[in-house]
């Protein structure tokens, strides 16, 4: 059976609210990690305890949180979406290209918006973690995040 033990219960007081916009240029269809552009914003407001949420803007591209170690998972994850949502499956939305609809629906499964608590000032990500922006148009795009911290700050 397993156990589930809880941690240290440690209170705070969200007084403090930071938001910036992230301008992100992609090559096409990939992720981006964009661990280390939040992980800055979050030093630039001086963030101690909170939540620190992500926001894409877009229904062609999407977020997500997955391993940063071995490249092979974002190839594999990428193949992955593609088997779900190919091109070529007679999609009536088309009028942006044949791989619009399949970036929509990718959208979909994966999700446009993703929180992570912020603890001594560092998000509390486990140890192979990263944060990811997924283009998942072909062509290269301009994709905005609206990034935003609620909680303590220096």
């Amino acid at each position: 059976m397993a156990k589930i033990r809880q941690g240290e219960v440690r209170e705070s007081a969200v007084t403090r609210r930071f938001s910036t916009v992230l301008a992100v240029d992609t090559d096409g269809c990939g992720f981006i990690e964009i661990t280390r552009a939040v992980a800055a914003f979050l030093e630039s407001v001086g963030a101690r305890e909170g939540d620190v949420s992500v926001f894409c803007r877009h229904t062609s591209a999407s977020l997500t949180i997955q391993e940063n170690a071995d490249p092979d998972v974002r190839i594999d994850l990428l193949t992955a979406l593609d088997r779900l949502a190919p091109e070529q499956a007679g999609w009536v939305h088309d009028l942006e290209g044949p791989d619009d609809m399949p970036a929509h629906i990718k959208s979909v499964l994966t999700g446009v918006s993703l929180a992570v608590p912020v603890s001594e000032g560092r998000m509390a990500l486990g140890t192979w973690q990263g944060l990811y922006l997924v283009e998942h148009r072909a062509r290269p795009h301009r994709r905005e995040l609206v990034v935003a911290f609620v909680g303590e700050a220096h």
